[in-house]
């Protein structure tokens, strides 16, 4: 398969049944220009479940799906250590990936992955939703406009409540942590601001004994020009979802950047000198955004590049946070 313009790539199908699939993915899948051809569980009672709302086909076995003719691409939404192993067998068998976030947790299998979709013709690309709401398009129009004059520093944190500490994200052999959960977010829209590479300053983590994962931690990051980015994350905290760029002549705040809802209105505060502009965002389902956006790709092969280079760039410099702050 190449995934070209002929029309190829307009069926998608789900491997897994995770939380975020049903709350935000699959809604999201059937007003975006995929048809949802079917949905995989190792459990073909629970595959049945989740797809009797959504009128597609339950699939006992990821590797089913994976052998279905009529199946162009698919989504992977499974724990964080099998995201690297189902993209790679979706690729063997011809398909276009898009991989929740973390893709993959070090830059060697990015690499060795976004070769293998290139080799075939293919698309491979992570799940930020973020990325594709209209206030991010809004941030970024902002500061290329030099409403904030130069830009300095970039201040980024991600954090939630504590849940079930039975869940999946916090089982370190799934690659659980902070880290992974929370603190990709932070880390990833620095880099849509600063210039690559970024050079790790300084990173550390907070482990719970109890648990045996990173339930927070912090990481300093700067680029070839001097600009700095402060990026906190964790699982054990009060709600906080926010981003702001200081320049030198102002300074340009996201108050709910990664995770607004699908009928929220996001304000950005532009505050320059004496003086501070609300900006209202328009509501918009970030999740219908990145199906579209990958379907996209999936017809426009010279738009599959930036989202492999961004794929590795992500992982290259989690990796480097994470070894950072191991010491």
């Amino acid at each position: 398969m190449s995934g070209d313009e002929s029309g190829r790539g307009s069926s998608i199908g789900v491997i897994g049944c995770a939380d975020i699939a049903a709350r935000r993915a699959l809604p999201a899948v059937q007003r975006s220009p995929f048809r949802l051809a079917a949905l995989a569980s190792r459990s073909l009672e629970k595959a049945e479940g989740f797809a009797a709302g959504y009128g597609c086909k339950a699939v006992a076995g990821y590797d089913r799906l994976l052998e279905m003719a009529d199946v162009d691409a698919v989504y992977i939404p499974l724990p964080n250590s099998e995201h690297a192993e189902w993209a790679r067998r979706a690729l063997d068998a011809g398909k276009h990936v898009l991989a929740e976030k973390p893709a993959v947790t070090d830059a060697e299998t990015a690499r060795a992955l976004v070769a293998l979709a290139e080799e075939r013709g293919l698309l491979i690309m992570e799940n930020f939703a973020f990325l594709r709401h209209p206030q991010g398009e809004r941030a970024r129009a902002l500061v290329d406009g030099g409403e904030i004059g130069e830009l300095r520093g970039y201040d980024g944190s991600f954090g939630i409540p504590p849940t079930d500490p039975n869940g999946i994200k916090y089982q370190a052999d799934l690659n659980g942590g902070a880290l992974w959960e929370v603190g990709c977010y932070p880390v990833r829209a620095a880099q849509e601001y600063l210039a690559a590479p970024l050079e790790v300053l300084g990173a550390g983590l907070r482990f719970d004994p109890g648990l045996g994962v990173d339930v927070g931690g912090v990481a300093l990051l700067r680029d070839g020009d001097g600009v700095t980015a402060t990026c906190s994350f964790g699982m054990a905290h009060g709600y906080r979802s926010t981003y702001s760029l200081w320049g030198s002549e102002g300074r340009l705040v996201l108050e709910w950047a990664f995770t607004p809802s699908r009928e929220a209105r996001p304000v950005l505060r532009l505050q320059q000198r004496d003086r501070e502009t609300r900006i209202v965002a328009p509501a918009s389902d970030q999740f219908v955004g990145v199906f579209t956006a990958f379907h996209e790709a999936i017809r426009d092969p010279a738009a599959r590049p930036a989202h492999h280079r961004e794929l590795v760039r992500q992982a290259d410099l989690m990796a480097r946070i994470r070894s950072h702050a191991l010491g």
